[in-house]
């Protein structure tokens, strides 16, 4: 299969593709996604084999505007469109009970699905022409870092699906946060580019789940994307540790081994000369550290070091996002100073 690479002015061929039943790589602001019709469950089956997902792990619904909620979901608390007015479109996925139109593929079975509306005008576009729902978990093969531009996506996808649409670098870089609305208090499934800080604004009182700080248990079935599994990771064993800058990187230092790599803060470049160092932004930009995470983890790959040590970041606004995708990658090997 060849993929064909698409701009922004294509958007009637892309809308094609999803119409059809076609896989199809699109922009958004978080990462490049892997979409396909998500009323469609023969699409959405063909997302699982494309990236070799697991089949328990349900997909997010993207569509152009909050009017199509009602399309699919029900019992709609009107706190969903406070979030909307605030956050929409954005990098927020709410948790909603659904209709019985959204197939099981999607959902994993359970009777809630993600809904998200992205801040990038040709996906919207592309959506409201093709004029279905689109399913689209990141555009990586499952377990690999998310793609923020459309090479990246096409690193894990060439073949595998009939279009790309390339809108540029991601501006965020990090997938969506997901919030379910369907118990009380709200709980943040996964952290994203709306911080937990800005929910509690507008909810108050936000629960945050453990799959959060921890890997999902064998048997524990994940509410949301990226919950459960080992993810984002490259091919070399992530070890990450927590800390004073100065503390951190003085105790890789004393551990790293000939061809280990480091991910480290842009300050901290200097302590590893000889090394295979890939940085991430200066130690007080959370919101670069976002757009650069997953391209530096990616960047390992090439480098070919034989595992890595990552510093982290606090937990404050995105950070918590930033911590929570290196804590997968290294399957939460973590070392606390």
């Amino acid at each position: 299969m060849e993929t064909k690479r698409l701009t922004p002015h294509n958007v009637e061929e892309a809308a094609k593709i999803i119409a059809d039943g076609g896989l199809l790589g699109i922009p958004t602001e978080t990462v490049y996604g892997l979409g396909a019709n998500g009323l469609d469950p023969q699409a959405v089956k063909a997302i699982f084999e494309a990236k070799g997902r697991p089949q328990d792990n349900p997909l997010i619904l993207h569509v152009p505007d909050e009017s199509w909620l009602e399309r699919y979901c029900e019992d709609i608390p009107a706190v969903a469109y406070e979030l909307t007015a605030r956050f929409w479109p954005g990098p927020l996925t709410m948790i909603l009970k659904r209709r019985d139109n959204v197939p099981d593929a999607v959902t994993a079975g359970l009777d809630t699905v993600g809904m998200r509306c992205p801040d990038c005008a040709v996906t919207r576009e592309i959506i409201a022409k093709a004029d279905v729902p689109v399913a689209a978990p990141s555009g990586n093969a499952s377990g690999r870092p998310s793609p923020t531009t459309a090479e990246a996506m096409l690193e894990d996808m060439e073949g595998k699906i009939l279009g790309i649409v390339d809108g540029g670098p991601c501006t965020v870089g990090v997938e969506s946060t997901i919030i379910d609305l369907t118990v009380e208090p709200s709980r943040l499934l996964r952290p994203g580019g709306v911080t937990l800080e800005e929910l509690e604004e507008v909810l108050g009182e936000v629960a945050v789940d453990d799959a959060v700080r921890r890997l999902l248990a064998p048997g524990e079935q994940p509410k949301a994307p990226g919950m459960k599994y080992r993810h984002y990771a490259p091919k070399a064993p992530v070890t990450v540790v927590r800390g004073d800058p100065n503390m951190t990187a003085g105790y890789i230092v004393a551990r790293m081994g000939e061809k280990s790599g480091v991910l480290c803060f842009d300050e901290f470049q200097g302590y590893f000369r000889g090394h295979s160092v890939v940085t991430m932004g200066p130690v007080n930009d959370q919101a670069q550290q976002a757009r650069e995470i997953f391209e530096a983890l990616r960047a390992f790959d090439r480098l070919e070091v034989t595992d890595v040590w990552a510093q982290s970041p606090d937990d404050e606004g995105i950070g918590l996002a930033v911590t929570n995708r290196l804590n997968k990658a290294a399957g939460f090997h973590i070392v606390e100073l």
